[in-house]
């Protein structure tokens, strides 16, 4: 009668649990340290203006203005302000949980990105256990002569790495842009151009961590 009476109660509460899981009900929750410039209360007007279909954007505390650009189930786009953003994705993991990444990416004015994970109950999580940062050599063409003069002078321009993680409403991917070349001015740009690849880096969803291809 005790095993049954906890069959019970697990099966009756699982959807409670999943409900909760919902990324509205996360983005309202979330401690106002992962978002200085939106109180709980602004969180939720907003929520509430997007699902009413009216333009969900309101003042915040940083003089500015935030944008609830894209809500799903699983998935978030904030314009925090005019030079921020935040996209937020439900991953799963494989005991019908999820835990939530967060890309913040501010723009100043060159798009650069911050990905960290946390626990549905906002605690966070070592993010060395599941991805690895992208580094600037993985954007480097696989034909560039490494020894020449013009690949050395190339590479001596680019002494910051920035890049532009985003996330995607319509699946579990991570993309990863090299946007350093946009910091350069023309014609350090036309140098380096040259030594890069065109395509994002991908990254896919497997078993609790982001992997990208070799």
């Amino acid at each position: 009668m005790k095993y049954l009476f906890l069959f019970v109660f697990y099966v009756s509460a699982l959807p409670v649990a999943l409900k909760a899981q919902d990324m509205a009900s996360l983005f309202i929750s979330m401690p106002d340290e992962y978002i200085l410039q939106l109180e709980e209360a602004w969180r939720k007007d907003l929520v509430e203006l997007y699902r009413a279909g009216k333009p969900a954007t309101l003042d915040n505390t940083m003089k500015g203005h935030s944008t609830l650009v894209q809500l799903t189930p699983d998935y978030l786009f904030l314009q925090s302000s005019e030079r921020s953003a935040i996209e937020m994705k439900l991953l799963p993991l494989i005991n019908l949980t999820n835990i939530i990444c967060i890309v913040t990416t501010v723009s100043a004015p060159v798009a650069d990105s911050r990905v960290a994970f946390c626990t549905t109950d906002w605690k966070r999580l070592d993010a060395s256990d599941i991805w690895t940062p992208v580094t600037a050599d993985r954007f480097i063409r696989d034909d560039a002569d490494r020894q020449s003069e013009a690949f050395l002078d190339a590479l001596s321009r680019m002494d910051m790495d920035l890049i532009r993680y985003r996330l995607h409403a319509e699946n579990a991917t991570m993309t990863a842009e090299y946007m350093t070349p946009e910091y350069l001015s023309q014609e350090d740009r036309d140098k380096v151009i040259p030594f890069l690849k065109t395509e994002t880096l991908v990254y896919q969803w497997k078993t609790g961590r982001y992997e990208t291809p070799r």
